[in-house]
């Protein structure tokens, strides 16, 4: 698969809802109901991060749910991204670039969010044909005034800004127009989760879901 079509696959996903919820799950045996519950309130795109033992697991078991598209974030290795394909991956994300893992996810056919912090690594990927990356991290790399800054000189990126966001500052990354959606983890609260409160955390996803897109 070429970068191109990867970001196209990319940005049909990313329109499919305003906010990636990004999880860290702990515990596979929640993760399906996590994704149920996620689904419900509007938020299809389930980004679980490979930063538990649990992360394979849980993306086998979202993969069951109807609606849901699971993804792997923080791929960092073409191992990775291996693991996460025959998990049931749906897409990738990861926090930066580098050849070897852009090669293993177009081998796979994985399409990649990948991740971005300077306007020179933005214009590499744009270069290689990635038209939609991950602006991460976004709140301590200049946040919103930074993508802001950027959309004039590099129109044909859209972003998915994430890091330290939060429901609070959702709404002026959404304004920009080159920002195709947030990753954001408020929607899925580990206390919520542990507690197995999913109607919390379909109320929460419903709110993030009627965030508004576009200047």
């Amino acid at each position: 698969m070429i970068p191109a079509e990867q970001s196209r696959i990319t940005a049909a996903f990313a329109a499919r809802a305003p906010v990636v919820p990004v999880l860290i799950v702990t515990d596979a045996r929640r993760a399906g109901d996590l994704a149920r519950a996620l689904v419900a309130g509007g938020l299809p795109m389930l980004e679980v991060t490979l930063r538990t033992s649990a992360a394979l697991d849980a993306i086998r078991a979202m993969a069951d749910v109807e609606g849901g598209i699971p993804g792997a974030g923080t791929l960092l290795t073409p191992a990775d991204v291996k693991a996460a394909k025959a998990a049931g991956a749906r897409f990738g994300v990861s926090p930066g670039a580098t050849p070897a893992l852009l090669d293993a996810c177009a081998e796979a056919g994985l399409p990649l969010l990948p991740g971005a912090a300077t306007v020179s690594e933005a214009m590499a990927l744009l270069e290689l044909g990635y038209s939609v990356q991950k602006f991460f991290p976004a709140e301590p790399s200049g946040g919103a005034p930074w993508l802001k800054a950027v959309s004039s000189p590099l129109p044909q990126v859209r972003f998915c800004p994430t890091g330290g966001i939060s429901r609070a500052t959702a709404p002026a990354y959404l304004s920009l127009p080159n920002v195709a959606c947030v990753g954001g983890s408020w929607v899925a609260p580990t206390d919520r989760v542990e507690a197995g409160d999913w109607a919390a955390v379909t109320a929460l996803a419903s709110e993030a879901a009627a965030l508004k897109r576009g200047a």
